[in-house]
């Protein structure tokens, strides 16, 4: 007989929802016919199997169903909306407002689009619109998520491994760290054309991991969720989700993935470097300058302002899987 060890980050039905719940809305997808591996929900669908959690209009994006491969916990209940998950973002390129990326960003164009991926490698790549969505197989992974400013989402996002795609481009002995950059396009990004909407930010928005982070199987490159393409206010065509790290490291729509010999000065790190480091994993114990980080508020299923405090876990519960990489840093200065 075949035994599954959990791991202790691993998403319990326990941990995302009440069981009842989770039977019902089982049972509703049975019946609809969007259980099995590979079977999608098309946006009306998705809208239905929402509206169980929560009766509030749902927004509806332009996304396309995608075909991708689950994992073990493709079939859980997500704690946190869709709606919620598409309406409450931090993207400045389309405003420092919670609801105005998705809806300053609903004509951004995805297609064409390029991603090039150079620097200390024997083989750069440039990849198209078509290439993110067949360059790798697509699986689904369930992942927390823990913002700086201390509230988190649980989100099924859809993609592939990172340490797959570097792989594939031959790093060499030189590659110590790996520089993203986002598209810099003030005519369709708003909040790069005017510094009061984007937060004030000089843009493109770059980011940066160090080489045994990239590669950690943890590390995805999403161009999905929910069954669906990225909607633009995502990260639309392809984002990085590092789920042990706070999501300002997740960086969205990128356009350059760049293996570098030294660390990288990365946008919030440059702009406010006593607020957000270069690391920034996800660290109880210490606090940002403004607030505590010893807990979260969990976005979820009740109002915005819902009172759904939990504990923040070390490495936002990716402990057995990260912790290795930063045995014997000190996490408090190298936050």
């Amino acid at each position: 007989m075949l035994i599954k060890t959990l791991k202790s980050s691993d998403l319990k039905e326990s941990d995302i929802t009440p069981e009842n719940v989770y039977m019902n809305r089982r049972e509703l997808l049975k019946g609809m016919g969007f259980l099995g591996a590979g079977v999608l929900l098309t946006n009306s669908a998705s809208a239905k199997a929402i509206d169980w959690f929560n009766k509030d209009e749902v927004a509806q994006f332009k996304t396309t169903p995608l075909k991708y491969k689950t994992d073990a916990n493709a079939d859980k209940l997500i704690l946190t909306p869709e709606h919620k998950v598409i309406s409450h973002n931090n993207f400045y390129e389309f405003g420092a407002q919670k609801h105005q990326p998705a809806e300053l960003s609903q004509g951004f164009k995805v297609n064409p689009w390029q991603l090039t991926i150079g620097g200390e490698c024997d083989k750069p790549l440039t990849l198209d619109y078509d290439d993110l969505f067949k360059i790798f197989p697509l699986r689904e992974e369930v992942r927390r998520e823990r913002c700086v400013e201390a509230w988190s989402m649980v989100v099924p996002w859809i993609g592939f491994s990172l340490a797959d795609l570097l792989k594939k481009v031959s790093p060499n002995s030189s590659a110590k760290y790996v520089v993203f950059e986002t598209l810099h396009d003030p005519e369709q990004m708003p909040g790069q054309a005017d510094r009061r909407l984007g937060g004030g930010i000089a843009y493109p928005y770059v980011e940066g991991l160090r080489i045994d982070e990239a590669m950690n199987p943890l590390t995805l490159m999403s161009v999905g969720l929910y069954g669906k393409t990225l909607p633009p206010q995502n990260g639309a065509p392809i984002r990085l989700v590092v789920p042990w790290k706070y999501g300002f490291k997740s960086i969205k729509s990128i356009v350059s993935i760049k293996l570098v010999s030294e660390q990288p000065q990365t946008t919030w790190h440059k702009l406010a470097p006593r607020e957000y480091g270069f690391y920034a994993n996800v660290n109880p114990n210490h606090d940002h300058p403004r607030w505590s980080q010893a807990s979260e508020r969990r976005i979820t299923s009740g109002g915005l302002f819902s009172r759904n405090r939990i504990e923040t876990l070390p490495f936002n519960g990716y402990g057995e899987e990260v912790a290795d990489m930063y045995k014997g840093m000190n996490l408090n200065k190298y936050y």
